[in-house]
């Protein structure tokens, strides 16, 4: 289970507690993956902390030995994340943390625009009336969380990818997931910008309003809107 599906189980369940809990040992006890699969989560997850920096070459050697493993699941790993976009593999030169151009963040925007105002428009048209209140109950949450962006963040990926799951094409579903762990890599994300948080949730606020007056049109519109202000912000 990706740590963001998890979370979004937890908020479903739980919503009262933090969308930021990870899984314990007991919660994984049953569901071992493969190595390279946790060593493709461990790289994933250091490259959002900027623990690797987009550009930087990733030494396989030194981690194969921090991780205390052999190279051969972490180069497994590697493949995995370059397939997601994460990771450039340099003939005879090695591995590389993807960096980001602004004709990059302007395609993946671009992208995610499309494919989500799509399913915005799929969702206020068709969901069930226990669809758009889970997705209220995280406007809610996020609401309460703008000033705190990292817990902000989190329940922002997490209402787009409930979104996502109600609209129910597993095809977008999996593009948009890969996108969004792209669009982690921009050191500008629209985010981080000083009151972008504000202008965010404000258009959240509309297209939710859109969502439960049913109407696919303008949900489709406002979607879109929002990620042409997020480029925006991201390629100032």
């Amino acid at each position: 289970m990706h740590n963001y599906e998890y979370k979004l189980e937890r908020f479903l369940t739980h919503p009262s507690q933090p969308t930021t809990a990870v899984p314990t040992d007991a919660d994984t006890l049953f569901a071992p993956r493969a190595l390279y699969q946790q060593v493709a989560e461990k790289l994933r997850e250091q490259i959002f902390a900027r623990q690797l920096e987009p550009g930087s070459w990733i030494d396989e050697q030194k981690l194969a030995a921090d991780y205390g493993i052999s190279r051969t699941p972490l180069r497994e790993a590697l493949k995995v994340l370059a397939v997601e976009g994460l990771v450039t593999m340099k003939v005879r030169r090695g591995a590389y943390v993807t960096e980001m151009s602004t004709d990059d963040v302007r395609q993946v925007y671009r992208l995610l625009g499309l494919l989500e105002s799509d399913a915005a428009a799929e969702v206020a048209e068709h969901a069930t009336e226990a669809h758009i209140a889970e997705l209220r109950a995280l406007h809610e949450a996020l609401e309460s969380q703008v000033s705190q962006r990292d817990a902000f963040f989190d329940t922002n990926e997490l209402f787009h990818h409930r979104l996502l799951q109600i609209a129910g094409n597993r095809w977008r579903q999996q593009i948009v997931g890969d996108l969004r762990k792209v669009m982690k890599l921009n050191r500008h994300h629209s985010l981080f910008k000083s009151g972008r948080l504000a202008e965010s949730l404000a258009e959240h606020r509309a297209v939710m309003a859109a969502l439960e007056a049913r109407n696919g049109t303008e949900a489709a519109r406002l979607m879109r809107a929002h990620f042409d202000n997020g480029l925006a912000a991201a390629t100032v």
